[in-house]
């Protein structure tokens, strides 16, 4: 079940709302816990005990690192318990028939391939289950005794699919104590709309030509014009689809009483690729930040120590994507930039007008978007080359595509910024007031519309 789907805005959460609203508030935990099950339940139901098994895992082990805190080994030792059991569920899951396809390339070595389906946003739970039993470690988040409570957190189902990734102790006296307040729902429906209309009616609406695009390159008819307009439909889809997405879980995290952090800052506005890297998916560049960087000693080390840290942190990203090679390239293009920028280009991009800084910024990131989108090597070989001269400049079908998608590209565009932001909070506050459940209203029923409409519908982060 996705957010952007009928039965979901129908049917669950309608249901889900009226049930937790109409619970006392000792017995909510419980009831979050169970509808979330049931939400990631809906597609898989057997992968709900895979979730069981890791919420008990990890509950457990957290019990016996407070009981052990006074010995610092054994608590350390269960501390690596949790972790490694969590790096096995995930790599046996995501990674197991990559790898074994890989090593079987070796003379003699022969591993056998499950083609298991991968449990949705396994990624991104087995990394909040993990930080738990750290964060009791480091004394950095209370202990959970009670097993509702800590089973709510790892299934809750707003954040469970794609993130934001949320630590224990970023919620930690909510669950235990949180005020539900009319303001609170108000300002999280708002959110939610809001990415629900950045997913349906902007992510959507450019996805049909990056799938065009990839049609023309497999036919051989793709041009430079056609190969960039492709990369920028790519870049402006996943960006609404998963800000989109990040928008949803936030608001809906805030109308049942959680605050979860924000996990985009307008990436496209950046002037380097390190700032971009600050603003896009922060909580996860945050998660490797604190939980593996700053642990391997960080820029602690000198210089070598320092690049091979980034290079560690920059590997895990890329692979932690998907289990293709071309994930791990695009984490290492990644590494390679920011370290040219780190100490090649500091000086220079001081320099440079922010005009000049933040196309080159864009064109980084926009190529990198194509390494991401194609797993096949070839056909991502093939499609960069067109993008930079290894095709015909133009062709009659891009004025057809310029045309079609000419005021998509604007509107997106200026929704990457903070255009909108900036004119909504010079209104004045009576207008805004009046505006406010207008627009929620429109934006549900034309969502609806394309919904009721439309068959194209992904959520690219979900196969994450």
């Amino acid at each position: 079940m996705i957010f952007s789907s009928l039965t979901f805005l129908f049917v669950y959460l309608p249901l889900t709302l009226a049930l937790y609203f109409l619970t006392p508030l000792r017995w909510r935990n419980l009831v979050l816990l169970v509808v979330s099950l049931f939400f990631y339940g809906w597609g898989e139901p057997v992968y709900i005990t895979i979730m069981i098994l890791s919420i008990l895992i990890d509950y457990i082990h957290g019990l016996l690192v407070e009981k052990y805190r006074a010995n610092d080994r054994k608590a350390r030792w269960f501390v690596g318990q949790s972790v490694v059991f969590n790096l096995l569920l995930l790599g046996f899951f995501k990674y197991w028939d990559f790898l074994a396809a890989n090593l079987s390339l070796i003379p003699g070595v022969s591993l056998p391939q499950f083609g298991i389906p991968l449990p949705i946003g396994i990624s991104f739970f087995t990394f909040q289950t993990m930080s738990y039993t750290i964060d009791v470690y480091r004394q950095d988040a209370p202990v959970q005794r009670s097993m509702v409570k800590f089973g709510a957190f790892v299934t809750m189902f707003p954040q469970l699919i794609a993130g934001p990734i949320v630590q224990y102790k970023q919620v930690a006296r909510e669950l235990d104590h949180r005020v539900n307040t009319t303001e609170d729902f108000a300002l999280g429906a708002r959110r939610f709309t809001v990415g629900l209309a950045k997913k349906v009616l902007l992510a959507n609406s450019i996805g049909a030509l990056w799938e065009a695009c990839l049609a023309a390159q497999s036919a051989g008819t793709l041009t430079m014009v056609s190969g960039w307009m492709g990369l920028l439909a790519f870049g402006f889809q996943i960006y609404f689809d998963f800000s989109g997405y990040s928008d949803m879980a936030i608001g809906l995290g805030q109308v049942f009483g959680f605050r979860f952090n924000e996990n985009f800052n307008y990436p496209y506005l950046s002037t380097s690729v390190t700032e971009f890297w600050r603003r896009w998916h922060m909580s996860l560049t945050g998660w490797f930040r604190e939980y593996l960087y700053i642990p391997l000693g960080g820029n602690r080390g000198g210089t070598v120590k320092t690049l091979r840290n980034i290079f560690i942190v920059w590997l895990c990203t890329g692979f932690w994507h998907g289990a293709s090679w071309n994930f791990i390239l695009w984490g290492m293009y990644f590494f390679l930039w920011l370290m040219v920028e780190k100490y090649l280009l500091r000086s220079v991009l001081a320099k440079t007008p922010a005009a000049v800084k933040h196309f080159y910024t864009l064109v980084v990131v926009f190529v990198g978007w194509g390494l991401f989108a194609m797993e096949n090597l070839r056909v991502c070989g093939s499609y960069l080359a067109a993008c930079f001269g290894g095709a015909p400049l133009w062709s009659a079908a891009d004025g057809y595509l310029l045309r079609s998608y000419g005021v998509t590209f604007l509107v997106l565009a200026a929704a990457s910024t903070t255009l909108g932001k900036r004119g909504w909070e010079k209104l004045p506050g009576k207008v805004r007031a009046v505006l406010t459940p207008v627009l929620m209203a429109a934006g549900l029923v034309v969502c609806t519309a394309y919904l009721v409409d439309g068959s194209y519908n992904p959520f690219l982060y979900f196969r994450f």
